[in-house]
């Protein structure tokens, strides 16, 4: 009988879930759960457990519904969904503001450990803002700034040890950087016209970032890159090696190599079934991305910067980085296609994407938001303006477009841009936030000029400088890198593709 009660608190919990009330008035709803001694172990349940208990009620309240006896549905109205559980047992985003998550919570909710991490966490902020008061800061600016990004961006590196989310740490760091700079500067006004000018310049790269990622998300949602992979049709394994590896070195000139390869990856899990010549393929679509990004001035993030600033233009760098470009591709699927893993595996045809339907005028979305994509250099080249008015013109075209076509079709919500604006990744866009403004700040103290002046002192050749710097880019991230280089090195020194 007690356990009989707790099914049916879950099952008025499910009820109130899905009637679309707020948490508050959900929780209202529910009953207390009476925790006698008879049940003396409910308090504890596992998270497992508790799922089993909500998996249970669901059962029966689908039987009750289900039951002949009871009234049909209004058909004006949608039918309620009790699946709060994927394929895999595993909770849906919905479980995490459910009661019985609550329960779990407060069961093994710890407070003195908590505390403890606020007061570090406030004392470190504390000793933060008392060092950089200090008049040691204002004498030592660069020493204090190298000293802040290095911490930073160690933050950055460990931030699986550390649990700090990286774009958190780089906003942090950002602030830190410019508040030491403001203090070291001869006047505020000046340290405020040097943040107005870094702010000006990395705005630029953020906006083309969040146009771009729209665009791909709503041709994504549209299911438009089916029309690439439904073009692949071999199952032979050396020759699906190539095919994959030249589908996305293109595909990548056009997108950026990170959407790139979460978009080929992700049809390839439907292409081909889980194994280690999956896994093979895998490391070709990075490679293949990173390759096919180098070569157009919108296909990785780092040549966006670089065009965008003026140190490349688009036709120098397609036309010298092409061969180069393919060459490093066709090296590495020329040796992975020597391995066990291709001659040895036996390709099955995969139906999972042919199941797959493209959402209504998904081949129109799809051409258009490519050609808004290619556009964006055409209109540099024909206005002289900025690229991210480009790809803000391509958004607001295809913002239009999406609206006009599914104009009245309340259920096709998540084909629209708000929708996509909701998915895109936009903690990577804050954190090259961060990185691009800690970086303009040790600019404009004169930090990265100084770098470069001993680089050039120790460092004659400018090739192995390029070739250091393209070492340390395996270890660190690239953004900061080519951000710092172009700080370093900037059109006074070297001309647009010099």
């Amino acid at each position: 009988m007690a356990f009989s009660s707790h099914l049916l608190s879950s099952q008025t919990f499910f009820k109130a879930h899905n009637l679309g009330l707020p948490l508050r008035q959900r929780q209202s709803v529910l009953p207390p759960l009476p925790l006698t001694s008879a049940t003396p172990s409910l308090k504890k349940l596992s998270s497992r457990q508790w799922r089993d208990v909500g998996f249970i009620a669901r059962v029966e309240e689908k039987a009750k519904t289900s039951s002949p006896f009871s009234p049909d549905p209004d058909p004006g109205t949608e039918p309620p969904d009790y699946e709060l559980l994927d394929e895999s047992g595993n909770c849906d985003p919905l479980c995490s503001v459910d009661d019985v998550s609550s329960q779990y919570f407060e069961a093994n909710y710890q407070p003195k450990t908590d505390l403890f991490k606020a007061l570090v966490v406030f004392g470190l902020a504390f000793a933060g803002t008392a060092a950089i008061n200090h008049s040691w800061v204002a004498a030592n600016q660069n020493v204090a700034m190298v000293l802040v990004f290095v911490l930073g961006y160690a933050g950055i590196i460990f931030e699986e040890s550390l649990a700090f989310n990286k774009s958190g740490v780089g906003l942090l760091m950002a602030v830190c950087l410019w508040v030491i700079r403001s203090i070291g500067a001869p006047s505020t006004e000046i340290a405020v016209t040097e943040l107005t000018r870094a702010n000006a310049e990395v705005s630029e790269i953020v906006y083309f970032l969040l146009g771009a990622m729209t665009i791909v998300e709503i041709v994504d949602a549209h299911q438009g890159f089916k029309l690439v992979t439904d073009n692949i049709t071999t199952r032979n394994p050396r020759t699906l090696l190539w095919v994959i590896g030249f589908v996305t070195f293109f595909l990548s000139s056009v997108l950026d190599n990170l959407t790139s390869t979460i978009v080929m990856v992700s049809l390839l899990r439907k292409l081909v079934p889980p194994s280690e010549y999956r896994k093979l393929l895998g490391a070709v679509i990075v490679i293949a991305a990173n390759a096919g990004g180098a070569w157009t001035p919108i296909g990785d993030v780092t040549t966006t910067m670089l065009w965008i600033h003026g140190q490349i233009s688009t036709l120098n760098i397609m036309k010298g980085l092409f061969v180069p470009s393919v060459i490093s591709l066709a090296v590495p699927l020329s040796l992975m296609s020597l391995t066990s893993e291709v001659n040895g595996s036996s390709q099955k045809s995969s139906s999972l994407l042919a199941s797959e339907q493209m959402a209504p005028r998904g081949q129109l979305v799809f051409g258009v938001g490519l050609g808004a994509l290619v556009f964006v250099p055409v209109f540099k080249a024909l206005t002289g303006l900025p690229p991210y008015i480009g790809i803000l013109l391509g958004l607001g075209v295809l913002w239009i477009l999406t609206d006009a076509i599914h104009y009245g079709e309340s259920g096709r919500q998540k084909l629209k841009v708000p929708q996509a604006l909701s998915r895109i990744d936009t903690q990577g866009v804050l954190f090259f936030l961060g990185i691009l403004l800690s970086v303009g700040s040790l600019e404009a103290a004169g930090v990265l000029r100084e770098l470069a002046n001993y680089l050039d002192q120790h460092i004659p050749n400018i090739e192995l400088i390029a070739s250091a710097i393209g070492v340390a880019s395996a270890v660190i991230d690239n953004v900061p890198l080519v951000a710092a280089t172009m700080g370093m090195y900037d059109l006074t020194s070297f001309p647009q593709d010099s």
